[in-house]
């Protein structure tokens, strides 16, 4: 992809997720993603009506006259990006892939972020971390997370979630909102959770295609694993291979989902022919 052509898609994904994110998310995304507490801010004089357990003794005591205290909500908040990079992504049966679909969503949550004015980092994983664009603030930086989720091109097609958790939990010292986007179509990554469930607010949200839950019956037919890239031909006409296949698909939907309710976690679902629009708003507004 040229200079050119990169920034043509990055502008129109900007003025796509920007717009959702300024008329849509903004307000969600901040009522449900709550600060860190409250941070003093200054001493004034007692109006009827106050608590008086914000009194500040020791400034009534030299004026002698009631002051409280005031405090105000410390908003800022960071927010990670942990994006699946592997060959699965790259799959798709209708006008879109889940790549596309996973960098839209990632872009809007992002300028969600960027109009409450906090911090937005990215990691973008295979079965290692690929890249890591530590958090900051600001659209330049937003653009950037932009431009590496369009652009990337991974060293490896294979997939290891939890190696990537532990990256997280290395880099990001501080209580985070972290959202996981991937078919998480993966294992093994149970016990990484639950200790990334109990330091960060962490949502994972599976994009996948409808395709990938069952095989039809075409006959014989030759099929291709993204991830190793192994070739087989694959009898679809055999129930049994059919079944297995489905069972496997279920199987992983199932253990992703226990895996994030049980450490404490949010899990959305998102097909990439629905509208992730709506199942943004209607995670948002049950969490919010």
């Amino acid at each position: 992809m040229d200079t050119k052509e990169l920034l043509k898609k990055v502008r129109k994904i900007e003025i796509k997720t920007r717009r959702l994110s300024d008329h849509i998310f903004g307000g969600e995304y901040h009522s449900t993603f709550k600060g860190r507490g409250m941070t003093f801010s200054e001493v004034r004089q007692y109006q009827f009506g106050d608590d008086v357990r914000s009194i500040d003794w020791n400034v009534t005591a030299r004026y002698n006259e009631p002051y409280v205290k005031v405090f105000e909500e410390e908003r800022e908040l960071t927010m990670m990006l942990m994006v699946d990079v592997s060959g699965s992504e790259l799959f798709g049966t209708s006008n879109q892939i889940k790549k596309e679909i996973i960098t839209e969503i990632s872009a809007t949550l992002a300028f969600s972020a960027l109009q409450n004015n906090d911090k937005a980092g990215l990691i973008l994983f295979s079965d290692e971390v690929e890249l890591f664009i530590p958090p900051k603030k600001g659209k330049s930086h937003v653009l950037r997370i932009i431009r590496e989720l369009l652009e990337f091109k991974p060293k490896s097609n294979k997939t290891d979630i939890a190696g990537a958790l532990k990256y997280l939990t290395n880099v990001m010292k501080k209580k985070a909102i972290v959202f996981v986007l991937s078919d998480f179509i993966a294992e093994d990554y149970e016990r990484t959770m639950k200790i990334i469930g109990n330091k960060h607010d962490v949502t994972g949200i599976r994009v996948y295609d409808e395709r990938e839950e069952s095989i039809p019956n075409l006959g014989m037919v030759q099929m291709q694993d993204f991830e190793t890239g192994k070739i087989q031909l694959v009898n679809t006409q055999s129930k049994s291979v059919r079944n297995a296949y489905s069972n496997y698909h279920r199987e992983r939907v199932a253990y992703f989902k226990e895996t994030f309710t049980k450490s404490g976690s949010g899990v959305l679902d998102c097909r990439v022919d629905e509208s992730y629009v709506k199942k943004l708003l209607g995670y948002f507004k049950r969490r919010g």
